[in-house]
C-alpha cells in the first residue's frame, strides 16, 4: 500500500467517522475509531457535535463554537448527540448540542451560524519568513528513532499531517524550557469533498491537536513526560473565512498563562495569508509528582 493511499484512507475514515447516524429528530449517533485510545480524543467529539449542529440549520453556515468537556469520552460505545434549537433568526441561528455516554453529559457545545453578508474587513497579519510545510519532517521522519518504542502508533496512517516550525514533540523530550508560543503546519493529508461544512468540521477536529501542548513549553514539559495529567477542559473557535482544511494552514499558537494546574493557549490559523479561524482552549495541566 502506497504512502498517499494509505493516507487518503485514514482521510476518508476521518470523513465517515464525522458522518452521523440520525436516530431521531435532532438526535445523532457517533462512532468512535478503534485505536486502542483510554478515552475520546477530544477533536473528535467536537468535530462530531458541530455536523449535529449543522444538520439542523437550513440558513448559514457556523461562525463561533463554544464547548466544555465534562467527562472522558468512552471509546469503546457510540456518543449520542442531543440537538436543542435555540433560536433560529433572518441573519443568525443558535443550536445547543449535549453529547451522552452511560447517560451522562459528557461535551456540550453552543454553535451560532450566520448567513453571509459584506462587512469591514481586517486582520493580523500572518507570521513572515516561515519555511515551507514540504521542506519540515512528517511524523514518521521526526519519531525514525522512537519507532520501536511507538509500535504501531508509529506506522498508523494519521488523517492530519503535522509539521512543526521550530523544536518538535521529539525534541521536548529533553526537557528544555522553551518560548511560550510554537507554530505548526498542518492540512488534511488527502483529499476532502468541497462541501465547506466537512471543511469547518475537519478543521475543529484537527484545531485540538498540539494547542494544550504550549502551555508546557516555558516548563520543559511534554505530554508524553509521564509526570503530566493533561486534558482539554474548554475549546472555542470562530471562522473568520473560507478555507480548505485539505490544504496547508499555519497554526499559530501561544500561551499567556498556566496556574493552578490550568493552562491557557490561543491559535491562529492562517491559509494563504488570510486569518481563517481563531481558537482558544484551556486544559487541565496537572502534575503528578
Amino acid at each position: 500500500m502506497s504512502d498517499s493511499y494509505a493516507a487518503q484512507t485514514a482521510v476518508d475514515d476521518l470523513v465517515t467517522l464525522l458522518d452521523l447516524e440520525r436516530i431521531e429528530e435532532h438526535i445523532f449517533r457517533g462512532q468512535s475509531p478503534n485505536d486502542m485510545r483510554q478515552r475520546v480524543f477530544g477533536g473528535q467529539v467536537a468535530g462530531q457535535a458541530l455536523v449535529a449542529a449543522t444538520r439542523t440549520v437550513e440558513h448559514g453556515i457556523v461562525h463561533s463554537l463554544h464547548s466544555y468537556f465534562l467527562r472522558p469520552g468512552d471509546p469503546t460505545i457510540p456518543i449520542v448527540y442531543e440537538v436543542e434549537i435555540i433560536r433560529d433568526g433572518r441573519s443568525f441561528s443558535t443550536r445547543r448540542v449535549i453529547a451522552i455516554q452511560h447517560g451522562q453529559s459528557i461535551f456540550h457545545l453552543t454553535a451560532s451560524f450566520h448567513i453571509a453578508e459584506a462587512g469591514f474587513d481586517h486582520q493580523f497579519d500572518p507570521p513572515t519568513e516561515v519555511p515551507a510545510p514540504e521542506t519540515l519532517p512528517n511524523f514518521e521522519t521526526r519519531n525514525i528513532s522512537r519507532k520501536d518504542e511507538l509500535g504501531d502508533w508509529y506506522s498508523r496512517p494519521r488523517p492530519i499531517d503535522t509539521r512543526y516550525v521550530g523544536p518538535d514533540e521529539t525534541e521536548r523530550a529533553r526537557g528544555e524550557h522553551l518560548p511560550p508560543h510554537q507554530t505548526v503546519w498542518m492540512r488534511a493529508d488527502g483529499a476532502l469533498p468541497d462541501d465547506p461544512v466537512l471543511h469547518q468540521c475537519v478543521l475543529t477536529y484537527a484545531s485540538d491537536m498540539t494547542l494544550l501542548d504550549t502551555a508546557n513549553l516555558p516548563h520543559g514539559q511534554w505530554f508524553l513526560s509521564g509526570d503530566l495529567m493533561m486534558a482539554s477542559l474548554d475549546h472555542a473557535m470562530w471562522f473568520h473565512r473560507p478555507f480548505r482544511a485539505d490544504e496547508w494552514f499555519l497554526y499559530v499558537q501561544d500561551t499567556p498563562s498556566s496556574s493552578g494546574a490550568r493552562g491557557l493557549a490561543r491559535g491562529l490559523i492562517y491559509q494563504n495569508g488570510e486569518l481563517v479561524v481563531s481558537v482558544v482552549q484551556e486544559g487541565l495541566v496537572r502534575l503528578l509528582s
